[in-house]
């Protein structure tokens, strides 16, 4: 039985020795003087009315060049631009100022070298609720062209997976912070594996042994070598080893090999540099791909819609449907039921009551739900759309479809629940009526938060103006108040609370019903309550409630527009 594995063990690495051995065609990276600088976020002293501003220079002046086979690390300190520099390199600066000559293969940074290069960053950006093999394999279907079949992208990513030695935890999650999965190391060699799945000619790599031991340092670095000698241009920054003597010690000893380098450069590499940047030049090697060949994305949308769709339900299925919130659910729906027992019209003012309760509970549980959305997802919207993984409009319609099954359960089960204990109309018709008139509520805070995430990306600052907005909304929504003062009155026509109070009284009462009053009986319509709101206008509040759930998507989509890559 242990020859068989073995064999079966030695059958996938040789598989994937081959469909990993060499880069998808040679890449030569050259840098001649290049510059960056930054503007101070703060503004400088005022003198004679003008306020100036000193550019902050991160790079100055940075030559190099790096060809096929070769493995370039850039050792250094914090903040002396490491990673600023790879940044560059990657073609990933947005702002600022970038000066100098970047080429590769002679040419200019463009989408066919995005295509044909892989970017690891410094912190892992992976799904902590997905397994190596999910995470992969998800990214293979995603990157990978439509050339390979289903299978096919399967094997690259278990060849992949054998590569870097990911089998013993192949079926382990990532895990996070809190959440218990695969090592330091491990969770470095799956990034590094996402990036490999492409075949890149160009990677790079920002201080992929940072907090590892130096055993599974070792092991990455000798992995990122291995791959360097299939062809690939390697190019990764390493942060400068601590040191243990005393502060003092520590800078005459920097000192010391910081001048030891230049001299050993000056005298013995100069020159030789020198010559190999000309020879680079003359070469003119050629990179094997089209313009045609990587113009298009490599499925089609309708496939990133499918695949990013079952991603997100794999991911998110744990927290929506978690045991607490069905917990707070089911106990809001009994108590609201019990508290609202079979109330009648002869408690007109009490079903009112339970009818803006609900606009109010389910208004505050998906606008703070969605607010989180976006926030959270930022960095892996940046990473995977700064490499052209999928179109922006792929990926935030596959967020909304996936959020429908989550976010409509949980208010379908508290309606069913609460809307028969407590002896509102018993007609499927009106049953229904205020069923789709809450989950259409429940819709509309969600845009609003996903408005509201997606606009600021700071979630306790979105909270706060989310919750303003909230108790602004209740507050003009008509039941608490009946004068609203004129120069505020503005507030109830862009009420969400407002329209679906209106739409909810309209499920259950129509204006020629009548309730007990005194001795005898008064038209429902004149009711106090629900006369400040009214009875008509129901098509008119729908169609505003529609135009706020269009128009808040909208705000959401264009706010997304500028995370990650500018192609869309």
């Amino acid at each position: 039985m242990e020859d068989i594995e073995a064999q079966m063990t030695e059958k996938k690495e040789r598989e994937a020795a081959t469909i990993l051995k060499k880069a998808n065609s040679p890449v030569t990276l050259k840098f001649e003087d290049v510059v960056y600088k930054v503007e101070p976020t703060k503004k400088g002293l005022c003198q004679k009315g003008i306020i100036k501003k000193e550019e902050k220079v991160i790079l100055k002046g940075i030559t190099g060049f790096v060809l096929p086979g070769e493995m370039l690390a850039m050792l250094g300190p914090s903040g002396c631009g490491k990673t600023t520099l790879l940044t560059a390199l990657g073609g990933k600066l947005i702002d600022g100022k970038l000066e100098g000559t970047i080429t590769y293969n002679g040419k200019p940074f463009s989408n066919v070298m995005k295509r044909n290069s892989g970017f690891v960053t410094q912190h892992d950006i992976l799904y902590p609720h997905l397994t190596v093999t999910e995470t992969l394999v998800f990214t293979a279907f995603l990157r990978l062209p439509n050339s390979l079949t289903k299978e096919e992208k399967i094997m690259h990513a278990e060849a992949v997976i054998t590569q870097l030695g990911l089998v013993k935890c192949k079926n382990t999650i990532i895990g996070g912070p809190f959440l218990r999965g695969v090592s330091g190391g491990e969770r470095k060699r799956v990034s590094i594996g996402q990036e490999l799945l492409v075949n890149p000619s160009l990677l790079f790599l920002d201080e992929p042994t940072s907090g590892l031991d130096s055993t599974t340092a070792q092991r990455i670095v000798s992995s990122v070598w291995e791959l360097a000698k299939g062809g690939r241009t390697v190019v990764m920054t390493i942060h400068q080893p601590s040191r243990l003597a005393s502060q003092s010690d520590a800078g005459n000893a920097q000192a010391k090999v910081k001048q030891t380098l230049v001299s050993a450069y000056k005298n013995n590499l100069a020159n030789k540099l020198k010559a190999e940047i000309e020879a680079a030049d003359n070469r003119h090697l050629q990179d094997g791909l089209t313009n045609k060949q990587y113009s298009e994305w490599p499925i089609t949308w309708w496939q990133q819609f499918q695949i990013l769709f079952r991603r997100g339900i794999k991911e998110r299925k744990h927290k929506s449907f978690s045991g607490r919130r069905i917990v707070q659910v089911l106990v809001m729906s009994l108590l609201s039921g019990l508290l609202w027992w079979q109330s009648d019209t002869s408690h007109l003012q009490d079903q009112i009551g339970l009818l803006f309760f609900c606009t109010g509970f389910w208004g505050f549980i998906p606008l703070y739900q969605a607010i989180f959305t976006f926030p959270t997802e930022r960095r892996m919207l940046a990473k995977e759309r700064s490499s052209g993984t999928y179109r922006l409009s792929s990926y935030f319609i596959s967020r909304m479809a996936g959020d429908l099954p989550m976010e409509l359960l949980l208010p379908t089960i508290f309606v069913t629940i609460t809307y028969w204990m407590a002896g509102l109309k018993p007609t499927p018709q009106n049953f229904l009526h205020t069923l789709f008139v809450l989950l259409f509520n429940v819709l509309l805070w969600q845009s609003l938060g996903l408005a509201l995430g997606a606009l600021i990306m700071n979630q306790k600052s979105a909270t706060i103006l989310g919750s303003i907005i909230n108790l602004s909304f209740q507050l003009a929504g008509g039941y608490f108040i009946r004068q609203v003062p004129f120069f505020i009155a503005w507030i109830k026509y862009i009420s969400i609370s407002r329209y679906t109070y209106k739409l909810l009284l309209g499920s259950q009462y129509k204006p020629s019903e009548t309730y007990p009053c005194g001795d005898g009986v008064c038209s429902i319509r004149n009711y106090p309550s629900i006369k400040i709101v009214g009875l008509d206008g129901q098509l008119l509040s729908a169609f505003a409630l529609g135009i706020m759930f269009l128009g808040y998507r909208l705000i959401a989509y264009l706010a997304l527009m500028r995370i990650g890559a500018t192609r869309k």
